[in-house]
């Protein structure tokens, strides 16, 4: 009745995960590919949660 008011947990997770993706691609555009290679790793940390989180 009252799952209208759960929160998504999985929604915070893809709200950094898209903000990550960004912060690579503009270090990816300044030339920086340590940084973008870090950036992408860790979105792809955040994104095995969030499929995690789907599977259960």
């Amino acid at each position: 009745m009252f799952s209208i008011f759960k929160r998504d947990p999985a929604k915070k997770l893809k709200k950094q995960y898209f903000a990550k993706l960004e912060q690579a691609m503009l270090a990816q555009r300044k030339g920086d590919i340590r940084t973008y290679s870090l950036l992408t790793e860790e979105a792809g940390e955040i994104d095995k949660q969030i499929s995690n989180l789907m599977e259960s």
